[in-house]
């Protein structure tokens, strides 16, 4: 066991993550994408279940496609693109090997898939910027999934549920101070009593944040932000897609 004084890289690695939006035109070299999502199958998986699929879109007329459908244009501009798919069509083919029929309609189940899906994600970022790369989380796939999804070729039981820009970084910006320590974590019993003096001092630290941050600065608060990011329903299409594709969870 290391010192206690001491840390290392990956946890360096891991409280240094920003999003990155821009770029160099340089790409990826293959062996280092291979590297990176071969860390990425590292991650945890429920009973080894594995229900994810990666779709690595390269061709420009379909990145450009997807940027435009999900409303973000760093999609064309990054040297990589990924889509991250819940996958239980593998799972289906694999139950099929057995003449047995696998529960799509289970929630846990899909859950599992979601969870899974998020676990590989993040050691993908992680073993990225360990390397010196960049890379920013497209939840804007969900915005029109299904011509996403045609585009791709995916099949039913299989659903985007996220993308990932990757490339070297042109510019960085500065690590946002998350809630402190205090606010998520609580010891045997959850303590909501404790959020009002939290959320002020947290709401102190973000508004000078966002007030001396390099760009895009504004005048807020956490919490201000969160509630008006809170207070509508949002991508409701999404339980009707989800059912087009096979998942009627119950």
């Amino acid at each position: 066991m290391k010192n206690l004084e001491s840390t290392s890289e990956t946890i360096k690695v891991m409280q240094s993550h920003v999003s990155v939006r821009k770029y160099l035109a340089d790409p990826i070299p293959k062996e280092h994408l291979l590297e990176i999502l071969q860390s990425g199958q590292g991650a945890a998986t429920s009973h080894f279940v594995q229900a994810y699929s990666i779709i690595h879109v390269t061709d420009k007329e379909k990145k450009d496609q997807i940027a435009e459908l999900a409303k973000n244009k760093h999609i064309s501009d990054a040297a990589d693109f990924f889509l991250f798919c819940v996958d239980l069509k593998r799972l289906e083919v694999a139950g099929r090997k057995h003449g047995i029929v696998i529960e799509h309609d289970n929630l846990e189940n899909f859950m599992v898939a979601i969870i899974d899906t998020a676990l590989i994600a993040q050691n993908v970022i992680t073993a990225a910027e360990s390397l010196g790369y960049g890379g920013c989380y497209i939840g804007g796939v969900r915005n029109n999934p299904d011509p996403i999804s045609k585009l791709v070729g995916l099949p039913d039981k299989v659903v985007p549920l996220f993308g990932l820009c990757l490339g070297i970084p042109a510019e960085k910006n500065e690590v946002k101070p998350r809630l402190p320590l205090d606010a998520i974590l609580h010891e045997n019993q959850y303590n909501v009593e404790k959020y009002g003096s939290l959320l002020d001092e947290y709401d102190q630290t973000m508004s000078t944040y966002y007030q001396q941050r390099s760009s895009n600065n504004k005048q807020t608060t956490w919490t201000e932000s969160m509630a008006n990011f809170m207070k509508n329903k949002r991508r409701v299409h999404m339980r009707e897609f989800v059912e087009s594709k096979g998942f009627h969870l119950e």
